[in-house]
């Protein structure tokens, strides 16, 4: 038999619109009564109607999180950490969100297609994570969407994404951190790196790259075009990366990864190529991923607060922590030097 409005009223011994503003979240109740409905609510394991109770209310209990790709554990832990705070008082009916982790594989068209669902859906909050794609049109068209997604009521939160006017943004210092790599490598006494970025089109490659070349400059280091190498964000990658890089300059004594995905795979170009890591190659990554300090050797990397900046980006989308000042926050990386990188060989 299925639990009705009505049966939760009569349980907790309130009017059925009093059960109503409860579960809706969108006017006042008493702490007491409050509890009362709930308590009803999981006894009698009742189901809320959602796109019903949608349409009466300004926003659902659905809570977006777009990610690149989720088999990545750069965005499996920001979605995570995310969806740790979303979820309501109690972990009971009345408060609790759904959230919904939206794999774009790093398409522009399918990042658009689930804006537009989640849009359809009245979510009550979205957060975009990962760098964007520059695309002029393209960033056109999301900013269109999370116009009227905020327009609707929707709580829109970038993490880790380049800032819009139309959202929060918890920013990462991806240029700030590559630079602090290529500067600790150029301390070491190292002249001759190889650089492998990640996919052309996004904001995170070309701010890391932007970041390594700056210190090049800084340094009064020629910056040749020949030893830049992009690719995607993944191992193998990494691997063909390296192994191009040595047949343009056998003489590369440092190789810089877009992350510490691609870097795993530069080291195994490396040890296959019969090069020792950091003796006669060094090897940096960047976002100190959790396996970072188990390779051998350990990576030298940046450390991006992954699960904080998610956390903190959940609980905004949620109401419950306050915007930063003027809706930008930036999320600054720390250097982690470890044995991957060395003086090079004289």
């Amino acid at each position: 038999m299925t639990v009705t409005l009505a049966d939760v009223a009569a349980r907790a011994q309130v009017s059925p619109a009093t059960v109503s503003r409860v579960l809706n979240g969108n006017y006042p109740v008493a702490a007491s009564t409050r509890e009362r409905v709930l308590r009803a609510v999981d006894e009698l394991d009742y189901v809320l109607n959602g796109p019903a109770s949608a349409l009466a209310a300004a926003t659902s209990d659905l809570v977006g999180i777009l990610v690149n790709d989720i088999a990545d554990p750069f965005f499996g832990i920001m979605a995570s950490a995310i969806q740790s705070e979303i979820g309501g008082p109690g972990g009971r009916a009345g408060g609790e969100r759904l959230a919904v982790v939206c794999n774009t594989g790093g398409s522009p068209e399918r990042e658009l297609t689930y804006l537009t669902l989640l849009q359809r859906q009245r979510a009550a909050a979205v957060v975009l994570t990962g760098g964007a794609v520059e695309d002029t049109a393209h960033a056109a068209a999301v900013s269109a969407k999370l116009r009227k997604l905020a327009d609707a009521g929707t709580r829109v939160v970038l993490c880790g994404r380049p800032p819009a006017p139309e959202a929060v943004a918890l920013t990462f210092d991806n240029r700030g951190g590559g630079r602090q790599l290529t500067e600790h490598l150029i301390g070491l006494g190292h002249r001759r790196m190889g650089y492998i970025a990640g996919p052309e089109e996004r904001t995170t490659t070309r701010h890391r790259l932007e970041g390594h070349r700056d210190a090049l400059e800084a340094a009064g280091i020629e910056d040749d075009p020949r030893l830049t190498v992009l690719g995607r964000y993944d191992r193998r990658s990494g691997y063909e990366a390296t192994l191009e890089l040595l047949r343009r300059d056998p003489s590369l004594t440092a190789v810089v990864a877009a992350n510490d995905t691609v870097a795993l795979g530069a080291c195994a170009a490396l040890r296959d190529s019969g090069l020792r890591i950091p003796e006669d190659v060094s090897v940096a990554g960047f976002d100190d991923l959790p396996f970072a300090i188990d390779a051998v050797p350990a990576l030298t990397t940046v450390r991006l607060p992954l699960t904080e900046a998610g956390a903190r980006a959940g609980r905004i989308a949620m109401g419950r922590e306050e915007p930063p000042p003027g809706q930008i926050a930036t999320v600054r990386g720390e250097l982690m030097v470890r044995g991957s990188t060395g003086a090079p060989r004289t």
